[in-house]
């Protein structure tokens, strides 16, 4: 579950340009605006093509981006959509004692606040893009620490989560939801090979042009494990009407097991989205009103035969 270890640093175009000038010079005197605060990241775009994250909120974003660092150029040319490749690591320094990276920008707007309006379109290119991805990873391809495993691991947090959102007023049936994460963590488990997985494809993460998807940003929880992680992203970012059109463009066509799975991880995904969407996690950066609508039509979708 996330990160709550806040561990905030103040960033400025200033700090940014004198990190480029000591270790990136040549990028240095690009254009610089702030393009994004991010759950883990700051996002910076610099100049027409680039952008600079830095992390600024968990201790974990500077695990994370050393791993996109590493891993995610030897992904990016067999995907169909653009993605944030890294191009430069910044290392800790006496001005900012953390990492940070270079990498490429991705033009569109944020599913979260302009959501895909083409279910058929919408439906194969999300599908394109993770057949693509979900391939065999080497042995050494990072694991997750809460993501990919067995359901009924997560427990914990579902009961927490669930009430905490019924008690905020956020669900209207609660145990329509506890129904479908219980169908989901008696599933049988993932016996495959693990399968390279984006890992956090909620609506934020995930840009829309006209009305369909055309960019995936911020792969930091990348791992390799059960595909039914991902697959969870029919429900919180197709719109009505294109479940069916993406399980059938999906390849290989996922199993009942796996689809109910990822019903399970998409029951998750909305409830930590709710509490996002309602109050910024007690004042947590990255939290924002517009992750709560689309988690309350996930939930609707997988609540509704």
């Amino acid at each position: 579950m996330p990160d709550m270890t806040a561990t905030r640093t103040d960033i400025t175009a200033d700090l940014i340009r004198d990190l480029l000038r000591e270790q990136h010079p040549d990028l240095a005197d690009r254009p610089l605006k702030l393009g994004a605060l991010g759950w883990d990241n700051q996002v910076w775009r610099l100049g027409d093509d680039l952008a600079v994250r830095l992390p600024w909120a968990t201790r974990s974003a500077d695990e994370l981006l050393r791993k996109e660092h590493t891993w995610v150029p030897l992904l990016a040319p067999r995907l169909p959509l653009r993605i944030t490749v890294p191009q430069r690591l910044g290392e800790p320094s006496e001005r900012f004692p953390r990492p940070w990276l270079v990498t490429t920008w991705v033009p569109g707007e944020p599913a979260d606040r302009a959501p895909a309006t083409h279910p058929t379109r919408a439906a194969v290119t999300l599908a394109a893009f993770l057949t693509a991805l979900h391939h065999p990873a080497p042995d050494e391809a990072p694991a997750s620490r809460d993501r990919g495993g067995p359901l009924a691991d997560t427990a914990a947090y579902f009961t927490s989560a669930l009430a905490s959102a019924t008690e905020l007023g956020l669900i209207r049936d609660p145990d329509a939801v506890r129904a479908v994460w219980e169908d989901a963590a008696a599933a049988p488990e993932w016996t495959g090979p693990r399968l390279w997985l984006h890992g956090d494809l909620h609506p934020a993460n995930v840009l829309t042009t006209n009305g369909t998807f055309s960019g995936v940003i911020d792969f930091g929880a990348l791992f390799a494990g059960d595909p039914a992680c991902d697959l969870a992203a029919a429900w919180t970012l197709l719109p009505d009407g294109a479940l069916d059109r993406f399980h059938q463009a999906y390849r290989p066509s996922p199993d009942p097991a796996t689809l109910r799975r990822a019903r399970g991880w998409a029951v998750l995904r909305a409830l930590a989205a709710l509490h996002i969407g309602h109050a910024g996690v007690h004042g947590r950066p990255g939290g924002k009103p517009t992750w709560g609508p689309p988690a309350q039509a996930a939930l609707r979708r997988l609540t509704t035969r």
